[in-house]
C-alpha cells in the first residue's frame, strides 16, 4: 500500500509542477539506441516524411522512433545441438513534450513497446548458457514496455520520473559496451532478481530520480516494484504476457548510481571518461542456496524440507567507460576505448556470485568510414558459493549427478558497419566456454545482426 499511495502521489505532483524550460534527454537502451542524425529521415526523399506529418508533430512537442533488429544466428559447435535461428525486434516509441504541446514547462512523457519475434532462441535452445548471446532474445510476443511522466526541477538539476520503468535504460550499463550483442543487464542481476528483474522486455512501476548539479557528476536512484510477474512455475514472460500487470504491492527493489565523467563534449579535446558506482537491494524473501528450513542439506532429497529463506538480496557493481585515443574533433566515442563492468553479490542467496565483463572499440578510425565500429568483448560469470556448495552436496549423494556448475564465459567478436544513416550491418563471432547446462561443451555462434532506425 505504502509503494502505491507512494506512486500515485508524484503522478499527482508530475502533473500539477511547474518549473524551468524542458529540456531534451538523451535516451539510452539496449535495443533503438543510436543518434538522431543517424536515422533513415536524413536519407530518404523528403526527410523520409511521404504523409508530411514528422515536422508538424515534431513542432507540437510530439516524436516518435520506430527501430527494427533482426538476428541471424547459428551454433556450428558444442553447446546443447547445432542450429540456427532468426529472431528480430521491433521497437516504436513515441516521446511527447508537454511544454510544447500543452504548456505544461519541464513535464515529459515516453512509452515505447516491442513486437518480438523468433524462430528459436540460441542461448536457451542451442547453447545452454546462462550468459547473454544476443541481447533481444526473448519469447515471440507483442508487449508494453515503458509508460511514464518525467518532471524536471531547478533548471535540470533534478529529474522526477514515475510510471512503468525499466532498470536496464539507467543503471548498470556502459555506453561503449551497447554496440555488442551479448550487451544487455548484467547475468548478476539478471539471474539473482526475482523474474529477472526490471529489465528487457519486462518492466515494472517505479519511482525514478536524478539529481545533477554540473556537467561532471550526477547521483541517481530508483524504487521499482520487486516482481515483474506474479508466482508461479513457469517463465515470467509467460506469467506476464503483455507486460501490463502493474504490479504494485510487492517488496521493493532499490537502485542507486553515483556517475563521474569528464570530456563528454563533442567540443572536447581531451580523452573521455565515466565511472559509475552503485548497487541494488530487493526487499524480499529469497531461499538460501543450499540448506533447507530443518537445517539439512536441500542436496538430500530424503530428507530436506522447504528452503531455509532469509530477508533481502543485493549487490554492488563498478562500471569504466575510459577513451584511450581521441581523434581531433572526435565525440568520446570514438577512436580507440576500453570499458569494463565489475559486479559482486552475496553467496547464500545469489545464484551468481561475481560478474566481470570488458572490452576494446575501435571507432571512426578510417575517414572514408566514419560511423564504423570494431570491437572485441569478454563476458565472465562465477556461480556463488552457495549454488557451488549445492552442487558439491548433490554429487555426493547421487553418483550419475551432471557436471557442477562453476563459471561460464564468452569472446564477441564483432563488426558494425553503416550500409547508410539508419542501415547497420553488423557480422558477429561469439565463443561460450563451458556453458552451464553443457558443461565442457565449449559453443560456437556465428552469424550477423541488421538494424533499421527510422
Amino acid at each position: 500500500m505504502a509503494f502505491r499511495a507512494g506512486l500515485l502521489a508524484v503522478l499527482l505532483a508530475l502533473g500539477l509542477a511547474i518549473s524551468p524550460a524542458f529540456a531534451q534527454i538523451e535516451e539510452r537502451g539496449p535495443r533503438s539506441d543510436g543518434p538522431e542524425e543517424s536515422t533513415l529521415r536524413n536519407t530518404l526523399p523528403g526527410g523520409g516524411d511521404p504523409l508530411g506529418i514528422v515536422a508538424p508533430l515534431a513542432r507540437r512537442g510530439i516524436e516518435f522512433r520506430l527501430s527494427y533488429i533482426t538476428d541471424v544466428l547459428g551454433n556450428v559447435r558444442g553447446g546443447h545441438r547445432q542450429g540456427w535461428i532468426n529472431q528480430g525486434l521491433f521497437e516504436p516509441s513515441l516521446e511527447v513534450d508537454f511544454e510544447k504541446l500543452a504548456g505544461l514547462t519541464g513535464l515529459r512523457g515516453y512509452v515505447n513497446a516491442f513486437f518480438i519475434h523468433n524462430t528459436g532462441r540460441i542461448r536457451r535452445d542451442y547453447v545452454g548458457g546462462v550468459n547473454t548471446i544476443a541481447a533481444i532474445e526473448a519469447m515471440p510476443r507483442i508487449r508494453l514496455s515503458e509508460a511514464w511522466l518525467e518532471q524536471r526541477f531547478a533548471d535540470g538539476v533534478v529529474r522526477l520520473r514515475a510510471g512503468q520503468i525499466a532498470a536496464d535504460v539507467e543503471f548498470l550499463y556502459s555506453d561503449l559496451s551497447v554496440m555488442f550483442l551479448q550487451s544487455d543487464f548484467p547475468t548478476i542481476s539478471a539471474l539473482n532478481l526475482p523474474g529477472g528483474g526490471p529489465a528487457y522486455p519486462l518492466a515494472t512501476p517505479g519511482l525514478f530520480v536524478q539529481i545533477e548539479p554540473n556537467d561532471r557528476f550526477n547521483f541517481r536512484a530508483a524504487l521499482f516494484n520487486g516482481q515483474v510477474a506474479p508466482q508461479g512455475l513457469n517463465n515470467e514472460q509467460v506469467r506476464n504476457r503483455y507486460n501490463t500487470n502493474f504490479r504494485v504491492s510487492d517488496p521493493g527493489l532499490i537502485f542507486a548510481e553515483a556517475r563521474f565523467q569528464a570530456n563528454q563534449e563533442d567540443q572536447a579535446t581531451g580523452l573521455a571518461r565515466i565511472i559509475r558506482l552503485g548497487g541494488w537491494a530487493h526487499l524480499g524473501r529469497f531461499d538460501h542456496s543450499y540448506r533447507a528450513a530443518d537445517g539439512t542439506l536441500l542436496a538430500d532429497a530424503s530428507n530436506a524440507g522447504a528452503p531455509l529463506r532469509r530477508r533481502g538480496n543485493g549487490g554492488l557493481y563498478a562500471v569504466l567507460d575510459q577513451q584511450l585515443w581521441r581523434p581531433a574533433g572526435g565525440d568520446p566515442l570514438s577512436g580507440v576505448s576500453v570499458f569494463g563492468r565489475v559486479s559482486i553479490a552475496p553467496s547464500e542467496r545469489s545464484n551468481i556470485g561475481f560478474y566481470a565483463d570488458g572490452g576494446l572499440v575501435l571507432a571512426n578510425l578510417l575517414p572514408s568510414r566514419p560511423k564504423d565500429r570494431f570491437g572485441i568483448s569478454a563476458t565472465y560469470a562465477r556461480f556463488a558459493e552457495g549454488v557451488r556448495r549445492y552442487d558439491s552436496s548433490f554429487a555426493q549423494l547421487n553418483p550419475d549427478a551432471p557436471n557442477r556448475r562453476s563459471s561460464e564465459t564468452n569472446l564477441e567478436l564483432t563488426y558494425l558497419a553503416e550500409i547508410m544513416p539508419g542501415f547497420d550491418v553488423q557480422p558477429v563471432i561469439t565463443h561460450i566456454w563451458n556453458p552451464s547446462e553443457r558443461p565442457g561443451r565449449n559453443a560456437l555462434v556465428v552469424g550477423f545482426r541488421t538494424r533499421i532506425l527510422y
